[in-house]
């Protein structure tokens, strides 16, 4: 297990990585092929708090979403332990999600190039993302990832370049190298 985690990991699956990667598409088309539950943390943080992530952000600040995440997540993983989770691109930050979402169950790294990131943020419309720093949008998806992959790295089971592979296949993948 991970920084001192002695628990043996759950039935369930989480899927984590940068915004963008294709957690929440990736999730439901795995959820639905197996007959699982499926949450996307940032909808229930979102349907919980009465708020969307930017409203959240700009109103209560990000320590306030990271609060409302580690709650969401500890929740979900109590509540629904075969529940396959799209997890908040940053809730790797925070030691408690990390050690939640290891024992949990198996963990899939969804990996997915600075560009392709960019553009898939893009699509999605930028204001539904709060930025998190102040640079441009490849700068900062860079920033983040340098913080965040050895986070990743560190509790993934198992990590999937999603870069040019379609959610079907990457959905695929995760469920043929699943030991369930």
């Amino acid at each position: 297990m991970i920084e001192g985690s002695g628990s043996r990991p759950g039935r369930g699956l989480a899927l984590v990585g940068c915004r963008g990667s294709g957690k929440t598409t990736v999730g439901r088309i795995v959820a639905e092929s197996l007959g699982l539950p499926f949450f996307d943390c940032d909808r229930v943080v979102e349907a919980r708090s009465g708020r969307g992530i930017p409203e959240l952000f700009a109103e209560s600040g990000e320590t306030a979403f990271r609060d409302w995440e580690e709650r969401v997540l500890a929740d979900l993983c109590a509540l629904h332990p075969d529940a396959v989770l799209a997890t908040g691109g940053g809730a790797v930050l925070r030691l408690a999600n990390r050690e939640r979402i290891r024992e949990h169950g198996r963990v899939v790294w969804l990996k997915a190039s600075p560009l392709e990131l960019a553009r898939r943020i893009a699509l999605d419309g930028l204001t539904q993302r709060p930025a998190l720093t102040s640079a441009g949008v490849i700068d900062e998806i860079e920033c983040v990832l340098a913080e965040r992959t050895p986070l990743y790295a560190a509790i993934a089971n198992d990590a999937i370049d999603a870069t040019d592979t379609p959610p079907e296949e990457v959905a695929r993948t995760i469920i043929a190298r699943w030991p369930r």
